[in-house]
């Protein structure tokens, strides 16, 4: 093959000219990206397990998931993480020429198989799906320049006002917030629950049972009768939101005719959602 090119010089000469011609055009087509997608697709599940240990959380919940999760199309392996604050998380990779839109997709469908066999509190909770990236694009700090606000009211701030912007963003897959957002925190005092004979399943029904949201309905609604000159909306029962309505929360008539109420048996404070960030 050389000595065909040796032989016939303007012949190589040409063939040069047009393979630099035809590359010099396809520069003009090549796609440019700042940051092209180099790993294969992910996908991950975020869920929050209050209370449970990352065993428990193992056992209950990333198992279950990860047994729904088998079979989908382009799967390339399944890796999870359980942490001992009840949290975890499970990224799903796919091979490198499935569509991501189309990944998510297949793992939400399979997904609401396995939401039926979880515990309640992880149901209460919800579980997060985004499209999963181990790499970081962007980290931004936030301050109180006067000092007026410490880590919870920053965290909160953000979470209100800055997460959905973000989100929405277009070329953000996932965000991460390192801080918690406000929160009602209940802090229950052993020794008066015993002296009370209550359990903290009680003041957790107690709380379920009188936080709620109440639909009253209307006055003068339809069908209208004759001579009808008015028409309003009852405006009922609304959850509460202050620490002192917290406070408040009726937990057991006793038989002589006294109450046990919330602030009896713990402390009510307005705090951070969680203290292991």
């Amino acid at each position: 093959m050389s000595n065909f090119f040796i032989d016939r010089p303007i012949f190589a000469w040409v063939l040069a000219l047009v393979i630099m011609l035809i590359g010099g055009l396809a520069i003009l087509k090549l796609p440019v990206n700042q940051y092209p997608s180099i790993a294969p697709p992910a996908v991950g599940i975020s869920v929050r397990y209050p209370g449970a240990s990352a065993q428990t959380v193992q056992d209950t919940v990333v198992q279950v998931i990860e047994q729904q999760m088998n079979g989908i199309d382009g799967l390339r392996y399944i890796s999870s993480e359980s942490n001992s604050d009840g949290s975890m998380s499970i990224t799903i990779t796919f091979e490198q020429d499935v569509d991501p839109d189309i990944a998510q997709v297949q793992v939400q469908n399979k997904l609401q198989l396995a939401t039926p066999l979880l515990p309640q509190e992880v149901q209460q909770q919800g579980i997060r799906v985004t499209k999963s990236a181990k790499n970081f694009l962007m980290v931004v700090g936030i301050i109180s320049e006067d000092g007026s606000m410490n880590r919870y009211d920053l965290a909160d701030y953000t979470v209100s006002n800055i997460q959905d912007p973000i989100s929405r963003t277009a070329g953000v897959g996932d965000f991460q917030i390192f801080g918690a957002q406000y929160a009602m925190r209940i802090w229950l005092d052993p020794i008066k629950l015993t002296n009370f004979a209550m359990t903290p399943i009680d003041v957790s029904n107690a709380i379920r049972a009188q936080n709620v949201q109440v639909s009253a309905g209307q006055l003068g609604g339809l069908p209208a009768i004759d001579n009808q000159q008015l028409t309003a909306t009852i405006i009922g029962k609304t959850r509460f939101d202050t620490p002192e309505q917290f406070e408040n929360i009726l937990l057991k008539v006793n038989q002589d005719g006294s109450q046990v109420r919330l602030k009896d048996v713990a402390r009510v404070e307005l705090g951070g959602e969680n203290y292991s960030v």
